[in-house]
């Protein structure tokens, strides 16, 4: 079966790196493996950009609009984006780029 994956590229708001890799840390990792959604590797850009990068991990395109619905509209998420975002939104801009892993790669 071929899995599919996505690189998810945020770019934040001026000064709110901080703010993202708290929620991400505090809240948003954890209801992501609450709701079964699996995030294979996680960056912070290092060359200066307030950007952040992760790779989420799905059986098919069907399973991954099913979690992300789920996770939107859960009561726990909600709540933490309000709060978190009291003094102005933290995402300026979000990349979603699926892929599939060429039969030539095997690890």
């Amino acid at each position: 079966m071929d899995m599919l994956y996505e690189l998810r590229i945020y770019t934040m708001h001026e000064g709110k790196m901080d703010a993202i890799q708290q929620r991400f840390d505090q809240h948003t990792l954890v209801i992501f493996e609450r709701l079964g959604m699996k995030v294979n590797d996680f960056w912070i850009d290092r060359t200066g950009l307030s950007k952040l990068y992760y790779v989420m991990e799905y059986r098919n395109k069907e399973e991954r609009q099913r979690q992300w619905d789920t996770f939107r509209q859960d009561p726990e998420w909600i709540k933490v984006k309000r709060k978190s975002e009291e003094n102005g939104p933290i995402v300026e801009k979000i990349e979603e780029i699926l892929m599939n892993r060429p039969a030539f790669f095997t690890r």
